[in-house]
């Protein structure tokens, strides 16, 4: 088993690595997937999505990072040390993404199993924008509820690592309390976009959605300004039984 979901999470990341894509370039990026309750394998520091192999990937106890979210302070030499004792295989080679922390919270979400976190271009247009979170308040088509979800969670921003961690795992608890389940994707302000499913072949499908519809937005503000779709219509789509038939057969790829 093992084995099996890290060569899916090689070939997740190979792809969302794909230059034609456009979604990361060199070192940016990561990736993660969940063992068991007990462990994860996270992309190491310096790999790149891309090209990445088995060697490129580390694999990780929750608990001790999971510890961080709540205690307290730590200086970025503290975390390093804190990740590096983490690891399964004290001697492998690989030191787990400063994201690290942010991949764990995120895959003990019910339904989570694997994480996409990239940079495309196309989404940074707008979390890099001054109207990051208005342009981001509403939905622009149907098909974008149906892969991403009613609303996307936004994060100002917080300093990558274990600020962030914390940040992102508090707005995904009020979420929660918003919306009654969780989120699919999660915006990062001058950062990036992540991208939360069950699967591996969702998280690209949810991550390729995302991008269309960010493509559609910048080319809305130019003709004027988005028309959002109204919230009694993107419910409407997201609990439609077809949808959520459609949801099922798309993840499957």
């Amino acid at each position: 088993m093992t084995t099996e979901l890290l060569a899916q999470l090689i070939t997740l990341s190979n792809n969302l690595g794909n230059p034609h894509n456009d979604y990361v370039i060199l070192g940016e990026g990561n990736t993660s997937v969940k063992v068991d309750d007990n462990t994860f394998w996270v992309k190491a520091s310096g790999t790149e999505l891309r090209t990445v192999g088995p060697e490129g990937f580390v694999q990780v106890y929750f608990e001790p990072i999971l510890a961080m979210l709540d205690g307290p302070d730590l200086s970025d030499e503290q975390v390093k040390q804190t990740l590096a004792a983490a690891k399964v295989d004290p001697q492998a080679k690989g030191h787990p993404s400063v994201e690290t922390a942010l991949h764990a919270m995120c895959l003990k979400l019910a339904g989570v199993n694997f994480v996409g976190h990239t940079h495309p271009t196309a989404i940074n247009m707008i979390t890099c924008s001054a109207v990051f979170e208005t342009a981001l308040s509403g939905r622009l088509f149907p098909d974008e509820v149906v892969l991403c979800g009613p609303a996307p969670v936004l994060i100002p921003y917080v300093d990558p690592g274990l600020p962030l961690a914390r940040e992102v795992y508090r707005r995904i608890n009020a979420y929660i309390d918003t919306y009654g389940e969780r989120p699919k994707t999660i915006y990062m302000q001058n950062h990036g976009f992540i991208a939360l499913a069950p699967t591996a072949q969702q998280v690209e499908n949810i991550t390729a959605m995302a991008v269309k519809a960010a493509r559609i937005l910048v080319g809305a503000y130019a003709m004027g300004g988005p028309c959002f779709m109204t919230p009694q219509a993107v419910d409407r789509i997201h609990t439609r039984p077809d949808e959520h038939y459609r949801q099922r057969v798309i993840g499957k790829g």
